[in-house]
């Protein structure tokens, strides 16, 4: 039967060794507190408009984004604030895209704590804009939402591929 052998040295990391079968398997963790983040437990969250959104002109809105598909740790509120507050914190990246029918002059902005972080492209063509940004959170206070902006007064789609709101932790 195996079993795991735990040594310190001066360094404050810790390697966790396995018995040699075929060869030597080291993992080596860092000193550090809290939760240590793999990929099976970082925050991430994907959701969608369901319903057409009318926006005044030239005026930042935020977009309804209510239907969740998937929210791996409940972070994202589909129901009130419509917006995404993780509980860890690391370094994130936010997506979010809107389909404006037939404005001119659009484009979507990523809100951190109630301010333009990122401004996405601007279109006039092809009515879609989208915003990404890779920005780093606190794990308590800090939150992001996705506004959009209509140069001239229209509505968003309600289309699940073009009108979207997504965030992954990438690292602690």
């Amino acid at each position: 039967m195996s079993s795991i052998s735990i040594a310190g040295d001066s360094s404050g990391s810790i390697t966790l060794a396995a018995p040699s079968v075929a060869g030597t398997n080291t993992a080596t963790l860092p000193a550090a507190t809290g939760t240590v983040m793999v990929s099976g437990n970082m925050p991430a969250f994907s959701a969608y408009q369901s319903g057409t959104q009318t926006m005044p002109t030239a005026t930042f809105t935020k977009v309804i984004i209510s239907t969740k598909e998937f929210d791996t740790n409940n972070y994202y509120d589909a129901t009130t604030n419509y917006r995404f507050t993780p509980l860890v914190a690391g370094y994130y990246q936010v997506t979010g895209a809107a389909f404006f029918n037939g404005a001119s002059i659009n484009f979507v902005s990523i809100y951190k704590n109630g301010s333009e972080l990122r401004r996405g492209t601007e279109t006039t063509v092809s009515y879609t804009s989208t915003v990404s940004a890779l920005f780093y959170m606190n794990g308590s206070t800090d939150y992001v939402e996705l506004y959009a902006y209509a140069g001239v007064g229209s509505s968003i789609a309600s289309t699940q591929s073009t009108t979207y709101f997504q965030a992954v932790m990438v690292r602690n």
